[in-house]
């Protein structure tokens, strides 16, 4: 075939497949998940998005268990999201006196959300410090009153977690301070008056003495909000977005390779057994008829709790169990008249050796017929890998969507109301599943005539 007829064959192929609209939305849907794969690795390399993942320092100033920013504002709320008040920003005053320094840092910030944060730190360093740094807090609220929060020694790195200061939450009348602090006087007095946020302006002055002029002294106030990205949160507060970009290029992956490996590698050895005939396909069948009724999943579970977890060996056993499936019998009695072809007989009568008559005159006839196949086969492996992921048995190391639902099952997402925890993978898996399903049904018809009356 010339490359002439080949392109008007590719033309005639898509002004066919341009008929269904389902072809088109399943295409557009394949082509946002490929461009965010693409993406994913340029805006998050992978060496980050593995640190970040397993935990780090970045995910300190994101609050526990966030619903998305978007989530909150479709359903009319105004909840808080995530302040962060450094003294690199504060107008600091300084005194010296003998053997040190006075600092008086005011972390000033405005609060006009309509509801509480979640959590309140004070992020304190002072490193390089001969002898530790002595720091008394006072909270000012926007009416005038100052509440003293206590004093503490700094070390070089500290974490002060006022929302867990129960001296202050007995002070507070029984309210939690991320509450009490910015509630408005009098509700703690009422036990079943609801809190209610006062707005305006609040500053924790810091009064620091620093007993090393060389040293330095920052302060971080974060006010963890209650919604936050895309995304939103999990329990060990990492940003879900990652795992959901993340999960997008691993899924693709991993159901491209395993139905590549599975489809070429079954439609080859089904052609070796049809054209050699005698022995050679009866081991393929009798192959074929007992890895039909092995449990793949079960399987699957078995490598993955005996002997490793790996993606890439997850995909190989997938690889090496679907060689000899259901598919090789399918292309067999598909292969079989076309091996008594003429043009089968003229390619014997001129010499075309064996290996060519499988690989230019077999399985180019059916190829039409097996492209279909192929792309609704992809979303079957992209489920088996978050099924395996589901049930404990994903990849340790890599975000995936369903590492993403497996924690959401382990910390009782649902149950606790993080339903975007559950529904943002799921609809992920749906729209992979979806967008292959119609254009593979659509394919199925463009190379089938026989579907296209249905």
């Amino acid at each position: 075939m010339t490359g002439a007829r080949r392109r008007e064959r590719w033309r005639e192929g898509w002004r066919e497949l341009r008929r269904y609209p389902s072809a088109l939305l399943g295409l557009a849907i394949i082509a946002a998940l490929v461009a965010l794969a693409l993406a994913t690795p340029i805006a998050i390399p992978y060496g980050e998005a593995l640190a970040k993942w397993r935990g780090s320092e970045a995910w300190q100033r994101n609050p526990v268990n966030a619903a998305p920013v978007w989530l909150d504002r479709l359903t009319g709320g105004d909840a808080p999201r995530t302040l962060v008040i450094e003294s690199e920003t504060a107008t600091v005053e300084e005194r010296a006196f003998a053997g040190g320094r006075r600092l008086r840092i005011p972390l000033a910030f405005d609060f006009e959300a309509g509801g509480f944060p979640s959590e309140l730190n004070l992020f304190l360093r002072a490193p390089g410090h001969a002898q530790p740094p002595f720091a008394r807090l006072t909270w000012l609220t926007p009416d005038g009153r100052e509440l003293a929060l206590g004093g503490y020694r700094i070390g070089p790195r500290e974490r002060i977690s006022l929302s867990q200061d129960r001296a202050l939450e007995r002070r507070l009348g029984g309210l939690v301070p991320h509450i009490g602090l910015l509630a408005e006087p009098g509700g703690a007095a009422a036990p079943d008056a609801e809190p209610r946020v006062l707005p305006g302006r609040y500053t924790l002055r810091l009064d620091v003495l620093v007993f090393d002029e060389a040293a330095a002294f920052d302060a971080e106030l974060v006010l963890y909000g209650r919604v936050h990205g895309i995304a939103g949160t999990d329990h060990q507060r990492r940003d879900l977005s990652l795992a959901l970009m993340w999960g997008t290029p691993v899924a693709l992956a991993f159901g491209l390779l395993a139905a590549v490996g599975t489809t070429v590698t079954t439609l080859v050895i089904a052609a070796v057994g049809v054209w050699y005939r005698g022995w050679v396909d009866a081991t393929i069948q009798r192959l074929t008829e007992i890895n039909m009724i092995l449990p793949i999943l079960p399987i699957l579970v078995m490598v993955g709790t005996l002997y490793s977890t790996s993606i890439w060996l997850m995909l190989g056993v997938v690889v090496v169990l679907g060689i000899f499936s259901a598919g090789i019998k399918m292309y067999r009695a598909m292969l079989l008249p076309i091996r008594e072809a003429p043009y089968i007989e003229a390619a014997q009568a001129y010499g075309a050796s064996n290996s060519r008559i499988v690989l230019r005159y077999l399985i180019p006839r059916i190829l039409p017929v097996l492209i279909p196949t192929f792309v609704t086969l992809i979303p079957t492996f992209v489920f088996l890998e978050a099924s395996l992921a589901v049930l404990g048995l994903g990849d340790p190391l890599l975000p995936t969507w369903g590492k993403v639902l497996n924690d959401a099952q382990s910390q009782s997402a649902l149950y606790n109301g993080y339903y975007y925890w559950v529904v943002s993978p799921a609809v992920l898996l749906m729209l992979t599943g979806l967008g292959f399903a119609m254009l593979g049904f659509a394919l199925d018809r463009v190379f089938n005539p026989r579907l296209r009356s249905l």
